[in-house]
């Protein structure tokens, strides 16, 4: 059984049943998912967790290391979104473009697609929401080969962001990636 099949496998079985994903597109060649987030913060805060704090919302099992506090996001244009492992790391993204407390990008591809022959651009856009807060606009576009076609990794990817996305709105709200979900 291939690498790629087993870890799909494994983030489809860790998914919860209710969490809602937003595919906009998909394909054979690729896919596109959004979401749009209200966040109880201002801009500047929400860009400060996503980078300065990855290590305090990141779900550790979705990780090489099994440790969220092994995680780093060097905001500017060529840092890493990394992963420190015992003995060596792992380069999760690159960051292309940064326009502090607005827009961060990154292309890569994360857990199974990082192996296979995709490119992925992933793109959250940060600007005062109405009523106050941060409106949080996450874009990721993957593209590439596979010999089975992308289509079928495109709810699971989706669906495991749209979870890191929710614990990052939880952290920056409660303090606590983890805090149960209002009804």
């Amino acid at each position: 059984m291939r690498l790629s099949t087993i870890v799909t496998a494994a983030l489809v079985i860790s998914l919860s049943p209710s969490t809602h994903a937003d595919v906009v597109a998909k394909s054979a060649a690729g896919f596109v998912s959004k979401h749009v987030l209200t966040i109880s913060a201002s801009p500047a805060r929400v860009f400060r967790a996503l980078t300065e704090d990855v290590g305090r919302w990141w779900n550790p099992e979705h990780s090489y290391s099994g440790a969220a506090a092994n995680f780093s996001l060097d905001a500017r244009a060529g840092g890493c979104f990394c992963e420190r492992l015992k003995n060596g790391g792992v380069a999760h993204m690159a960051v292309v473009f940064v326009e502090r407390d607005s827009t961060l990008r990154m292309i890569g591809g994360l857990g199974p697609l990082q192996a296979m022959a995709v490119a992925g651009s992933m793109t959250f856009t940060l600007a005062v929401a109405d009523g106050g807060g941060t409106r949080l606009e996450y874009e990721y576009a993957v593209g590439g080969y596979s010999p089975d076609g992308l289509q079928g990794l495109a709810e699971p990817v989706d669906r495991v962001q749209l979870g890191q996305l929710q614990r990052l709105q939880r952290f920056i709200e409660t303090g606590n990636p983890d805090a149960p979900t209002a009804p």
